[in-house]
């Protein structure tokens, strides 16, 4: 199986990408990463020398989820503490090294003449594309500090048209945020100003949680934090909806970065509308060696479906993403246990008891069943039992009203 995709100009060999971050600020790291399997890696977010680059420890804190550690990670991490003078080496080195992948930086800049300068020297080393970013929610710079640039269209569209201008061989992708009132606005600033492609998206600004004892926040620094920007698993649904909604209003190319942890993820990303899929939080957690299970899986479940290669998913899912009045009031489903692999822990029977229809009840050996007339087919009990075959919706014939 062939899983190359091919980004504005640039071939990928499969979808797999490393995103601007600690992952990609050691060139030893990324030449593991290259090496193992991945096809390609943005640097992590570089400035010009004179910019002044201080960052703090501890810098990062778990969100875990009962018995799951690390659903979420946040982090008070800034940009690159390693200028461009150092990274325009470090790209030089591994587009020598490994000019069959995928050499990306991301840039940001105070003034229009350092994001300029960024992009002319990224170029001469020989960088494949540059990434703006417009949207870490730890601090950005520019006229308004902490605002991130991406949470204003008209200045999107102003310093994404500065990059594009000096940009005069690779393509230029702008990172956005999510924590705007309307992404499609800032989406068609990025496309007015000429840029090539969107990043889609970056981080959420959380508060990642408190010490019960001492009421510090986390993570903690000489007992005081900042908000952190939250990545991993946990962010997963708000990027989809990111990325479907850019891809169905905007028309430009998106690589799509937040929240992806399998090959699974991968395909969902790409069927509502992305080319290839960043990976950041992941890495950190479970290493590089992911790239097999997801080169693998990927290949597998295409090779299921009869595909050629991964850019027949591109947005296969947006035209059945409608708005609510469109959904169908047509007919009606209920639930449907499967008893015999039913493992007794009455959560179904809890959940629609306290917080459903009262349909289930449990009968002498704490089996579920069902009373169809009073189920509405909300999907709770299928969203909270463990077993993923036991409990199912089934659709029945519509009964008239009275």
């Amino acid at each position: 199986m062939d899983l190359s995709v091919e980004l504005c100009g640039v071939k990928f060999s499969n979808p797999f990408v490393l995103s601007a971050g600690p992952p990609t600020d050691d060139v030893k790291m990324i030449r593991r990463a290259f090496e193992a399997g991945w096809a390609g890696a943005i640097l992590k977010t570089t400035s010009v020398e004179s910019e002044v680059v201080e960052l703090v420890y501890p810098m990062m804190a778990g969100l875990d989820f009962e018995d799951k550690k690390l659903i979420g990670l946040g982090n008070i991490d800034l940009i690159s503490e390693h200028h461009i003078d150092e990274v325009e080496g470090r790209v030089a080195e591994l587009k020598k090294e490994f000019p069959n992948n995928v050499v990306g930086a991301s840039i940001m800049g105070a003034k229009k003449e350092d994001w300029q300068t960024l992009v002319r020297r990224l170029e001469a080393a020989g960088v494949d594309l540059i990434e703006c970013s417009f949207s870490c929610p730890q601090g950005s710079m520019g006229e308004k500090p902490g605002a991130m640039v991406a949470q204003d269209p008209q200045l999107t569209k102003e310093v994404a048209g500065w990059v594009k201008a000096a940009a005069k061989r690779v393509p230029v992708f702008i990172k956005i945020t999510p924590m705007v009132a309307d992404v499609v606005e800032v989406g068609r600033a990025v496309k007015e100003s000429g840029a090539d492609g969107i990043t889609a998206s970056n981080t959420i600004p959380s508060l990642m949680g408190i010490n019960l004892d001492t009421f510090e926040p986390y993570p903690s620094v000489d007992g005081k934090s900042s908000y952190s920007g939250l990545s991993g698993a946990a962010i997963k649904p708000i990027t989809l909806h990111i990325i479907a909604e850019l891809a169905k209003n905007v028309g430009l190319p998106i690589s799509g970065t937040g929240g992806a942890t399998t090959w699974q993820d991968v395909v969902e990303f790409m069927l509502v509308g992305a080319t290839n899929v960043q990976f950041c939080t992941a890495v950190m957690r479970n290493g590089h060696r992911i790239i097999d299970d997801l080169k693998d899986g990927l290949t597998n479940y295409l090779d299921d479906k009869g595909m050629s290669g991964p850019s027949e998913l591109i947005g296969q899912t947006l035209p059945k993403i409608v708005t609510h009045p469109e959904l169908s009031r047509e007919y009606k489903v209920v639930a449907e246990v499967n008893r015999k692999t039913c493992v007794k822990d009455d959560l179904c029977y809890i959940t629609c008891r306290d917080a459903g229809h009262e349909a289930i009840e449990l009968d002498k050996e704490r089996l579920p069943v069902l009373d169809e007339e009073k189920c509405v087919g909300c999907g709770l009990c299928v969203a909270i039992c463990p077993v993923w075959d036991c409990v199912k919706l089934k659709r029945v014939e519509k009964k008239e009203k009275k």
